[in-house]
């Protein structure tokens, strides 16, 4: 009888052994899966912002003469590029341009500035001022190479983020009527300047056809009856849009 005791009380000795083992793993286990569970960790929103920065160098096409600042052509590109990116991109643009300024005024401008060359889009639109007051077309096949070079130091030396916009057409404004002798020449000057964009593999944009139809329709042409209306920016920038999305993002 004795050993059947014994043996009872073995038995129930073993069992309460492997039940403290058992809850051992099981702690053990627990306190491995509290280990490998994934924290939580705040989003860095900061990381996701984007902050951009476009330069714009030029003349009176580029200041935006007789129309409001924020309808000139490198304002309405800002606002049609922030269309494109989410809400916390922001961009700054900054305007080298003044009504009057030829290639060798802006030149000057652009060494008074001492710019920076961290800009992520740069676009160039000038030359009309040359032909205007009938400076030797030499210049400006000088000139132009000379502010397409400073243009793309601005933006660390990556020509693809420049644009070169073609010269408009004045002669087709109320204030000229039409004249065969200057759209001959601002041909002139934009063959000049779209064969060297090509050649060094620059993006042009030609928008000197919107600006001929100012005789036809009126809405393309400022107040002033010579220069482009927030219209015709509208349509530059229709025209420059695609190019400026992709050199930017």
């Amino acid at each position: 009888m004795k050993k059947v005791y014994y043996f009872v009380g073995f038995l129930i000795l073993l069992f309460n052994f492997s039940c403290e083992n058992n809850a051992n793993e099981i702690e053990l286990i627990d306190d491995n899966i509290d280990i490998d569970l994934p924290i939580d960790s705040p989003i860095d929103t900061t990381k996701n912002k984007k902050n951009f920065k476009i330069l714009s160098l030029g003349d009176s096409y580029t200041i935006g003469e007789s129309v409001c600042e924020t309808c000139r052509f490198p304002e309405q590109l800002k606002d049609s590029l922030l269309l494109k990116f989410e809400r916390d991109t922001t961009i700054s643009v900054k305007v080298i341009a003044r009504t009057g300024w030829t290639t060798g005024s802006l030149i000057g401008a652009i060494r008074a500035e001492n710019l920076s060359t961290d800009y992520d889009l740069v676009t160039l639109l000038i030359g009309v001022n040359n032909q205007f007051t009938s400076i030797n077309f030499s210049v400006y096949e000088t000139e132009f190479p000379a502010l397409v070079s400073s243009a793309i130091k601005a933006v660390n030396d990556n020509k693809n983020k420049l644009i070169v916009v073609s010269i408009p057409d004045y002669a087709f404004t109320p204030l000229v009527g039409g004249n065969t002798a200057i759209s001959n020449d601002i041909d002139k000057y934009n063959e000049f300047a779209k064969k060297y964009c090509d050649e060094n593999e620059i993006t042009f944009v030609n928008i000197t056809e919107i600006t001929r139809q100012g005789l036809v329709d009126k809405s393309l042409v400022a107040s002033d009856d010579l220069h482009p209306s927030e219209i015709a920016y509208s349509k530059f920038v229709s025209k420059m849009l695609p190019f400026a999305f992709e050199k930017i993002k």
